[in-house]
């Protein structure tokens, strides 16, 4: 498929030059931060150089104070508390920060994950049963809640008393817990609104830190977890979120905790210089898969385990979760794109809706995000749950897909998401009539430019740019994520001098060696990954266009810059 290469705005020349001038830096530098919104030198040294002490007051979070006292008072009285969360990465995480934080403070605590596939998402009916029967007074639900209206009132009922910690949108009608933490309240003044739901958790404590004078470092020791969720939950890796991303990731590669620990060994990674991508890639999948395949009760308890045999035992199941998952992943997916293949009528379409009773749910989204990803257009994937059609959906960018979902609420019987993913419910025969109104309202509005996968650019740069002084400096606009994602560059007319080949299993990869004739530069390697299509125009003799990214690769001991070649285009005139 081809891509669209957009450059962003470069930014007020006055303003670069000012502040390369400032920061004594390539003027290529002082775009890059310019077109992150970093304009003087202060701002810049808080983006290089994040510091915990920067982060915000969490008593200026809406219900910080009630929270709090209410935690104190549960300790006082010696109550049960139950700590609650729902079964994704940020959910999970959620529960064993709050978890560990507490448990050496709450003599009756523990915690509870629904089953993804008899509770569902967020608080459920069974849930708040299970307090009442164990007699729990407090229930500290994190990154789920701020639209449990009716099951808030339920447990208020039984006298239960609720602390939400949450991160999404809230509707008009806030429930009536006994406090409610979401910075997404229209009228909560706190100054960062992107928060992680365990992001929301951690400010729970360090408000109780404060509070009772509890030494920060023991927070602090919890930060592995916080960027767990940062980046597997793709919130902005800015403001509060890099600086929580930055040491966290520093925890996470020098001493995690045994649970993370273990699942890094799992995942391969060497334990050096993890990245967000790292997380994103290798540790999150795992986490997720246990609440995919089993229940995600597993993923909390390898993150508060301090056994190392229980560690591994733990460890060793949730990746073998994380094996079917990947299977059912591939297998589905291609089921899915032989379903569009070999049928003329969805070929063509400008939407996608799949339905097969047999595939597992776990994975429905995950798949969705392929298809999209493959085909660029809004995609529906569905699969049967007691007795209806259930399932998930991704969009392409700018896209509402929400709305477009919305548009259909007549056919549905209960959907929820924003405007890029969705999850949706209907009766089973409802699905051609779903699939035949959705296309038609995608066709009826998407644009030409958004059914084209845009690869958005940085700068336009020349190879003899790339030092190892420039390199060293965009190291450190690390963590990289939503937001602040890494560079990406296009160098127009370079060539090929003969030795770039074609590599990988089935030479489904280019090994590229490339100069800039015009220059006399020195020669640069890189690699692009899955597109041997694009092997002739690198062949042909002739000049051309590459968009990329600046990597380090390690072989043999020594390591070496190199371009991670995200597409290739013939030279434009």
């Amino acid at each position: 498929m081809e891509k669209l290469w957009k450059v962003k705005p470069q930014g007020d020349p006055n303003e670069v030059k000012h502040l390369s001038a400032a920061l004594n830096v390539e003027m290529v530098i002082a775009k890059l931060l310019v077109q992150r919104g970093i304009k003087t030198y202060n701002e810049a040294k808080a983006f290089f150089r994040p510091r915990l002490n920067d982060l915000h007051d969490p008593f200026l979070m809406k219900d910080m104070e009630k929270a709090v006292y209410r935690l104190e008072r549960a300790i006082e009285h010696k109550e049960k508390v139950l700590i609650y969360g729902d079964y994704d990465v940020d959910g999970t995480t959620s529960v064993a920060l709050m978890y560990q934080f507490l448990k050496n403070k709450i003599e009756n605590l523990e915690y509870y994950i629904p089953d993804r596939y008899s509770e569902g998402y967020g608080i459920s009916p069974k849930s708040i049963e299970y307090a009442a029967s164990e007699n729990i007074s407090l229930v500290v639900a994190l990154d789920c809640g701020i639209k449990a209206i009716d099951k808030i009132n339920g447990a208020k009922e039984k006298g239960i008393d609720f602390i939400i910690c949450d991160h999404h949108n809230p509707d008009s009608i806030i429930p009536d817990a006994y406090a409610v933490l979401d910075p997404k309240q229209p009228d909560c003044n706190y100054p960062y609104k992107e928060l992680s739901g365990c992001g929301v958790g951690f400010k729970l404590c360090q408000a109780f830190c404060e509070k009772n004078d509890v030494h920060i470092e023991e927070l602090y020791d919890l930060l592995d977890l916080v960027v767990v969720s940062i980046a597997s939950d793709i919130v902005p890796v800015t403001g509060e979120n890099r600086v929580l991303s930055y040491y966290g990731l520093r925890k996470l590669s020098a001493n995690p905790c045994l649970g993370l620990k273990t699942i890094i060994q799992y995942s391969g990674l060497n334990g050096d210089g993890i990245t967000i991508s790292d997380i994103v890639f290798k540790i999150g999948p795992r986490l997720n898969a246990s609440g995919r395949i089993e229940h995600g009760k597993k993923s909390v308890a390898i993150l508060v385990v301090d056994d190392e045999k229980e560690a591994f035992e733990l460890g060793d199941e949730i990746n073998s979760y994380n094996e079917i998952r990947k299977t059912l992943d591939r297998d589905i997916t291609q089921e899915a794109l032989d379903m569009i293949q070999y049928n003329e009528f969805t070929r063509g379409n400008k939407s996608t809706v799949l339905y097969n009773r047999d595939w597992h749910k776990g994975v429905v989204g995950i798949v969705a995000s392929r298809i999209t990803e493959y085909y660029y257009r809004p995609t529906v994937i569905l699969t049967e749950s007691n007795g209806m059609a259930t399932g998930s959906a991704r969009s392409v960018k700018d896209f509402d897909l929400y709305e477009a979902i919305g548009m259909c609420s007549d056919l549905l019987e209960s959907y929820g998401g924003h405007m890029y993913a969705a999850g949706l419910t209907m009766k089973i025969e409802n699905i051609p009539a779903f699939a035949e109104r959705f296309e038609r309202i995608v066709a009826d509005s998407i644009t030409e430019a958004q059914q084209v996968h845009a690869i958005d650019v940085d700068a336009k740069i020349m190879l003899s740019e790339i030092t190892p002084k420039f390199y060293r400096v965009l190291k450190q606009f690390a963590p990289f994520g939503p937001h602040n994602m890494v560079p990406v560059f296009v160098t127009e007319g370079v060539l090929d001098p003969g030795s770039s080949r074609l590599v990988g299993k089935n030479e489904e990869h280019i090994k590229l060696d490339l100069v800039e004739p015009d220059f006399n530069s020195e020669m640069f390697s890189g690699i692009a990954f899955n597109q041997s299509d694009k092997f002739d125009i690198v062949n042909s003799g002739l000049s051309f266009d590459i968009c990329y990214s600046v990597v380090e690769n390690e072989f043999r001991g020594k390591t070496n810059l190199q371009l991670y070649v995200r597409d290739i285009m013939n030279k434009t005139s």
